[in-house]
């Protein structure tokens, strides 16, 4: 077994403390030390680099890379997951070593993953996303077609339903699927042509029955949540996370706080969105309106948010729009009053905490999986971080980033 040291990095351990000095161990894709003058029988001298953990996207689309409505509708049904593959690649090149799909991929892509047969973060899956007829993911045209982006197949149970007994049956359905967590629609969204993301979606005892279904299989529910009224029924439904956020109010955040309910914030989606469009991307332009009218009442809900002491892990909503940007999302994050170290943690620590996994993964302590980020220059400058990142580490293993 060989015993690799990185030394004298600056290390920045995921938990909110300064950054200091120390050489870290790792062994058999762990690490097995952090501390002064450790041997090994391979020295790799990180000397003035910033050594953080490995970064957790709690809110991406592996599926996805980009919402180009006409383009979906125009692959073949399979060609989803050869493209997953490719996305999950470049997601682990942008220094994302751990990643929750909030819906797209099912059990198989996760099962590649983990058997080697695709490079990617180590992965929590949602399989798809529950909404109501009419709702956020069910697709719809007024001239009768549908649209849906997550088609329904043997290893994906259908988007939409109705009912507290549907949603009973279909939550089981996606437990059966494989998933890791369910995601549920209680609000409108952006990227739907025919509802508004003011707007509540499913009643709330339809969201309790899905919390309470989740909870008897021992998964959590994420809500995507933009108005306030939908905000609030997922967190008197008992969700372990909101998405997004869009138009948080006061009594939003003492729901937050009563509940200790997370917030996924996902700042960079409408941002990058708004890039894409500009650059050539087709939507509707109900979609694109929408898009462009929530970017400052975003920022505005999630600085409210994070003052009064919402706990806030990263999310990006990667796949809405091209995916290797992940580290964009701290710098947005900062737009709203969060520091550098703030930010670092909500994707590190913070997300490991929320997702349930900080025995494994999000602080650089022994013990922990050996999952890390080598980063040179400026590493606190945010706004460059793709370019300062050196070297991503994956189960103490050097990942063979694509040039």
């Amino acid at each position: 077994m060989t015993r690799v040291v990185l030394a004298g990095a600056q290390v920045f351990d995921g938990t909110g403390r300064a950054p200091f000095t120390a050489d870290i161990a790792i062994e058999d894709g762990r690490i097995a030390e952090v501390g002064a003058a450790l041997d090994g029988d391979e020295i790799r001298d990180v000397g003035g680099k910033l050594v953080v953990p490995g970064l957790i996207d709690c809110h991406a689309h592996a599926l996805f890379n980009g919402m180009d409505v006409v383009k979906t509708q125009q692959q073949p049904f399979s060609l989803q997951f050869f493209e997953a593959g490719r996305n999950l690649k470049t997601i682990l090149d942008s220094g994302v070593t751990t990643m929750r799909d909030a819906g797209g991929i099912d059990l198989g892509v996760k099962t590649a993953v983990e058997q080697g047969l695709v490079e990617g973060p180590r992965l929590m899956i949602a399989v798809t996303v529950l909404s109501q007829t009419g709702g956020h993911v069910d697709g719809w045209n007024v001239h009768g077609d549908h649209q849906r982006l997550m088609v329904p197949h043997p290893g994906r149970p259908d988007t939409v339903v109705d009912g507290v007994d549907n949603m009973r049956k279909r939550v089981r359905e996606v437990i059966r699927a494989g998933s890791d967590t369910i995601k549920v629609c209680s609000s409108g969204g952006v990227m739907s042509s025919r509802d508004d993301p003011r707007h509540s979606q499913f009643s709330l005892e339809e969201l309790r029955v899905c919390v309470e279904e989740a909870a008897a299989a021992g998964q959590d529910v994420l809500a995507h949540a933009q108005g306030a009224a939908g905000i609030k029924n997922a967190l008197r439904a008992g969700v372990r996370s909101i998405e997004h956020g869009v138009f948080i109010d006061d009594e939003c955040i003492e729901l937050f706080l009563e509940t200790g309910a997370w917030l996924v914030p996902t700042l960079l989606a409408p941002v990058a969105l708004i890039e894409a469009i500009d650059a050539g991307m087709r939507v509707g332009p109900e979609m694109e309106a929408k898009a462009r009218s929530v970017v400052d009442v975003h920022l505005e809900s999630i600085g409210k948010a994070h003052r009064a002491g919402v706990k806030i892990a990263m999310g990006t909503d990667g796949g809405v729009f091209a995916h290797g940007q992940a580290p964009r999302e701290l710098s947005v994050m900062m737009q709203t009053g969060l520091t550098a170290q703030e930010a670092l943690v909500a994707a590190t620590s913070s997300a490991a905490e929320m997702l349930r996994i900080d025995d494994e993964v999000g602080t650089i302590e022994a013990g922990k999986a050996a999952d890390l980020l080598v980063l040179g220059g400026d590493a606190w400058d945010f706004a460059h971080f793709l370019e300062n990142l050196e070297t991503v580490i994956q189960a103490g293993e050097e990942v063979d980033r694509a040039a």
